[in-house]
């Protein structure tokens, strides 16, 4: 059972007689017993002329999945069996992460009928949204008090990455069907491999007329050329301790949950193999294997339960980790933190030879904030402040010289700006045939 708020008001209510009581010489004591022996009764009464909420039949229509931010359609249906009227009211026990109404619910439900209950949810997290139950109470004629009952129903939605960063995508696409060949600029040089015949038209490079074809066509026909596919790009994010650290609106390792779904989207188009690995002292996601149109939803549902671990990571581990997924050159992308000399002797220590790889990227997300405390200057503390964003800043450039003597190449920039960047690295790369 439980009571509402009416009872403490009617006990307040009992000062009154209480007073008077005292003001005809009888006992206040005795009246105050009677009052709340009283309250008690229709208490008693409230309950037991509440319908019975166990007797309902709860049901749930819940989306598998949502992306982050997005309002997900959530409802409860519930079937009154009982003989009497049902005035309930609806709590459906999500997690505070899943964004659901602080507002009860409240509906009533005649003998036989069914009525359903719209809870919208926002979902301010990723992973696994739960809940384990609905929780139902049937209210007396009185108001004071009523039954309640939990109906262990489960409900269960993953939430994915939201990828916000695929506004970037139509454009980079663009550029990679020029690059691709779809446009007349078709020009032959390193990391191009052979892809039709056409006729010759004068402007053409006479270099790349096929004689042979010629000779069978009659006519003059010209070899064309794309930049060569079926190329490795492999993405390890960083998990641990340094990942955790909240830049802008969520954490580094968001961000690099973004970098990562735009440059497989891309390479995808590009006819490559994208290989997932997300890792701080042990493999906490991977995919490999999966390529077209399965790729993005695998990489999303590998990634949606992953959040970064309070753990240094064993850059070793992960970068052997990351010979069980391919031995052909490949274009091995690192999103990680690295902008402390301390922090970062681990990962240079452990950086894979260049050579095995035709390009080795480091991408790192960097606050705003840093750059915007160095410049100020208006008080003593803002002078320290300043001086430490400097020095935070001076440290992670260190860093990077350090990645590009180690044969790898380092990119920072801030959440919004580093998922593209790391695509239009991606294309440069292509062009240049050097993967």
């Amino acid at each position: 059972m439980f009571v509402t708020g009416r009872l403490p008001i009617a006990l307040g209510i009992g000062v009154v007689p209480l007073v008077l009581a005292g003001l005809a010489g009888f006992s206040g004591y005795a009246a105050l017993g009677i009052w709340v022996l009283l309250c008690a009764a229709l208490v008693l009464i409230d309950v037991l002329l509440a319908a019975s909420p166990a007797r309902v039949a709860v049901t749930r229509r819940v989306p598998a999945r949502s992306r982050l931010g997005e309002p997900v359609p959530v409802s409860v249906a519930l079937h009154n069996i009982g003989s009497r009227t049902l005035d309930a009211v609806i709590r459906d026990a999500w997690q505070p992460t899943a964004g659901a109404p602080a507002a009860r619910q409240r509906l009533s439900i005649p003998a036989g009928e069914r009525r359903r209950v719209d809870i919208p949810l926002i979902p301010r997290r990723r992973g696994e949204l739960v809940s384990e139950f609905v929780m139902v109470r049937s209210r007396g004629p009185l108001g004071i008090a009523g039954r309640q009952a939990r109906h262990r129903v489960r409900g269960a939605i993953r939430v994915l990455p939201a990828f916000s960063s695929r506004k970037h995508l139509p454009s980079r696409l663009a550029r990679l069907r020029e690059l691709d060949g779809n446009t007349s600029i078709q020009v032959r040089g390193q990391g191009t491999e052979f892809d039709s015949l056409r006729e010759y038209v004068r402007g053409d490079d006479v270099r790349s007329i096929d004689w042979r074809a010629t000779a069978r066509a009659g006519t003059t026909m010209l070899r064309t050329w794309r930049p060569e596919r079926d190329r490795h790009v492999v993405i390890i994010i960083d998990t641990g301790r340094t990942a955790a650290a909240r830049v802008g609106d969520g954490t580094r390792v968001d961000a690099a949950l973004e970098a990562t779904l735009l440059l497989a989207a891309l390479a995808s188009r590009a006819g490559d193999h994208v290989h997932l690995l997300m890792y701080d002292r042990v493999v906490r996601a991977r995919v490999t294997g999966v390529e077209g149109a399965a790729l993005l939803p695998a990489l999303t549902d590998a990634m949606s339960p992953v959040h970064a671990r309070l753990v240094d990571t064993d850059w070793t581990g992960a970068f052997a980790a990351v010979r069980t997924l391919t031995t052909r050159p490949s274009l091995i992308v690192v999103l990680t933190a690295q902008d402390a000399a301390e922090s970062a002797r681990g990962f240079l220590g452990a950086f894979p030879d260049a050579s095995r790889a035709t390009s080795i990227l480091v991408g790192s997300v960097t606050d705003d904030g840093v750059a915007a405390l160095a410049e100020q200057r208006g008080s003593r503390e803002d002078i320290y402040l300043a001086a430490a964003a400097e020095r935070t800043m001076r440290d992670a450039e260190n860093v990077a010289d350090a990645i590009r003597r180690a044969g790898g190449e380092a990119l920072a920039a801030d959440p919004e700006a580093l998922p593209p960047r790391i695509a239009d690295r991606y294309l440069e790369l292509k062009a240049a045939g050097r993967l």
